[in-house]
């Protein structure tokens, strides 16, 4: 009874006087639900947040703000409103907001993904452009990819002959490893008898778990010399842990690029920096290599795993796309970059599963570095705007029957992942797009075509097609919950 009225008579007017300083503070912030003292929404989040907020903006509409701690958080989930972040006021909304977990090892102020837009940023992301994602790059090293989707083709073959089940998501990390080591370093770095793409593979994703998951210190920044949570200490180890496997070969290519130049990425980038330091460093290099394998692998192989996930619930779609392939290639045939284009089918399925499954779903998140007017509502300086690109792809406004895996949406449909079509951007839009867009899509398309064009797939156990699971398992990166395991079938 003491208690009850200790908090009647001092407890209870500072929490209504706090929510009376909140409510007109917030007068000109987005609509949002009414937040707790201190903690604010968070309890909100749950283990899915990308689900949560999608339900929330139901309420309180595609603009919403939300108290996270002492952060203030926007979220936007409508194509008109993502085209306003992304596009109309990009400059605006061009910075990012820097979760704690990546301060490790220093990845904020090194890596083209993090580091503000500046003169710094525009060269790295040129140097990427131009050595690595451009076209001309692209189609020059067609042949590592075409390479590497044969390799997939001939494991799978062993594991069909062998009768054993394909598990799909790492077969597809192991490839898109392969394609890059091999575009960087021009090695392999997934042998198929070790277990090195595994671990890779687990530390990848161990990254994408830290940075994604919810961390008192962006939340309360005055924990940050405690890190009460050791997000930042695990990322320390995993992001050494990886540096120092770059660093190794990185000092391999330079003694080798004495008498031999092979001409991939890095001996471009060292050649570079030993005619002129102030475009690039070692210590950049290094971060570079960390940003293509961490954001490269993992997004790829999962997009693949939910891509054959969906072709296996969908027995129908899967025989369309085969027939496609039948008609175009011929059974049995690998898909190269030059028969995408005459496979518009193939493509729909590619975009229907990022649709469904972005894998990235907030994309990387932004932060207003001053005060900015959007649609009528104040976004205070230093807010966090996370866009929900998993809620745009389900927009009923948007999409007729978005819970619906319906490759046929875009059949004749002009709609790309571009960053152009707000409805649809996996990939996200403006200046902040990923690099590695075009790279994606050819390794993605391939591998896709070439596995359901050489076998016929069945899911592994006795489980129905419309009984395979698509639980989620949040991090950075949307995964599976239960990886895929599907047998293959020779034709």
């Amino acid at each position: 009874m003491e208690l009850f009225k200790m908090f009647f008579y001092f407890l209870l007017p500072l929490i209504l006087l706090r929510l009376l300083f909140q409510v007109r503070r917030s007068r000109h912030l987005p609509p949002g639900p009414v937040s707790l003292p201190i903690i604010g929404n968070l309890l909100k989040l749950g283990d899915k947040p990308h689900q949560s907020l999608t339900r929330l903006a139901k309420t309180y509409g595609p603009i919403m703000s939300l108290k996270l701690g002492q952060m203030t958080t926007i979220v936007i989930s409508s194509p008109s409103m993502a085209q306003e972040v992304l596009q109309k006021q990009d400059i605006s909304f061009s910075n990012r907001f820097i979760p704690d977990a990546v301060r490790a090892c220093d990845e904020h102020k090194l890596s083209v993904i993090w580091i503000p837009i500046n003169d710094r940023w525009r060269t790295l992301r040129k140097l990427a452009h131009t050595h690595v994602f451009s076209a001309k790059v692209l189609d020059s090293n067609q042949h590592v990819r075409r390479r590497k989707v044969e390799e997939l083709i001939t494991y799978v073959r062993k594991c069909c002959h062998e009768g054993v089940a394909v598990d799909v998501g790492q077969a597809g990390f192991q490839t898109a490893l392969n394609v890059l080591s091999n575009t960087l370093f021009s090695v392999d770095l997934a042998e198929s008898e070790t277990n090195v793409a595994k671990d890779f593979k687990d530390t990848v994703w161990n990254i994408m778990l830290e940075a994604g998951k919810p961390n008192l210190v962006d939340y309360f920044p005055a924990l940050r010399s405690i890190d009460p949570q050791r997000i930042r200490g695990r990322m320390t180890l995993y992001f050494s842990k990886m540096l120092g496997l770059f660093g190794e070969m990185i000092d391999k290519k330079t003694v080798m690029s004495r008498d031999v130049f092979e001409g991939d990425f890095i001996d471009v980038l060292l050649k570079i920096s030993r005619e002129n330091n102030d475009e690039i460093d070692r210590e950049h290099i290094e971060h570079m290599c960390l940003d293509f394998f961490a954001a490269g692998t993992d997004t790829t192989s999962s997009t693949l795993e939910w891509a054959m996930t969906e072709l296996l619930r969908h027995p129908v779609v899967m025989e369309q796309a085969k027939e496609e392939l039948k008609q175009v290639l011929g059974v049995g045939k690998q898909v190269e970059d030059s028969d995408i284009s005459r496979l518009p089918y193939l493509q729909a399925v590619i975009k229907e599963t990022l649709r469904m499954h972005p894998p990235v779903p907030f994309l990387i998140p932004r932060q207003v570095y001053t005060k900015v007017d959007l649609c009528g509502y104040t976004i205070p300086k230093g807010a966090q705007v996370l866009v929900n690109v998993w809620a745009i792809g389900r927009d009923p406004d948007h999409w007729q029957s978005p819970t619906e895996f319906k490759p046929e949406r875009f059949i004749d449909s002009k709609i790309d992942v571009r960053g152009q079509d707000f409805e649809l951007i996996p990939f996200g839009g403006g200046r902040r797009i990923c690099l590695g867009l075009s790279l994606a899509m050819r390794i993605l398309t391939t591998m896709l075509g070439s596995l359901i064009n050489s076998f016929d797939w069945k899911i592994d156990g006795e489980i129905k097609p419309e009984n395979l699971d698509i639980d989620e398992k949040f991090g950075i990166t949307l995964q599976k919950a239960n990886p895929l395991r599907a047998v293959p079938i020779p034709i």
